[in-house]
């Protein structure tokens, strides 16, 4: 069975820092491009960023450009993502997902959130003073 579990996630403060980390179990990384997502109250779910199988092609929503990082470590099956000058805007539950596949670029994947084949249950990030 498939499990992704996100951690990292929590109160920090405006201009702060957090990484969070996303696990998989029940399936091999290298074979998955994996993105991370957010959804905010009363907001749609959106792609923040996503990474190939191979880290070859990453994709970064203009609104984090220059501040969030996303790595994978696939002997670890584990990916994070490097949140820095963190906004309040940024408040949101993140969550990671994955799709089976040989994704060479991740843009058009990490658009359509709703194409993606596993989910985790998402950590909550609180940006504020």
């Amino acid at each position: 069975q498939v499990q992704l579990v996100e951690s990292g996630g929590g109160l920090v403060q405006p201009g702060g820092s957090l990484r969070l980390s996303c696990a998989a179990s029940g399936v091999t990384l290298d074979y998955y491009a994996i993105g991370w997502f957010r959804q905010a109250p009363g907001k749609e779910r959106e792609g923040v960023s996503c990474i190939s199988n191979s880290e070859s092609s990453t994709y970064y929503a203009d609104s984090v450009k220059g501040r969030f990082t996303i790595s994978r470590d696939n002997a670890n099956n584990t990916v994070y993502l490097q949140m820095n000058s963190l906004k309040p805007e940024d408040t949101a539950v993140y969550y990671c997902a994955a799709r089976r596949g040989w994704i060479t670029t991740v843009q058009t994947m990490c658009l359509m959130w709703y194409g993606m084949d596993y989910w985790g249950k998402g950590t909550l990030v609180t940006v504020s003073s």
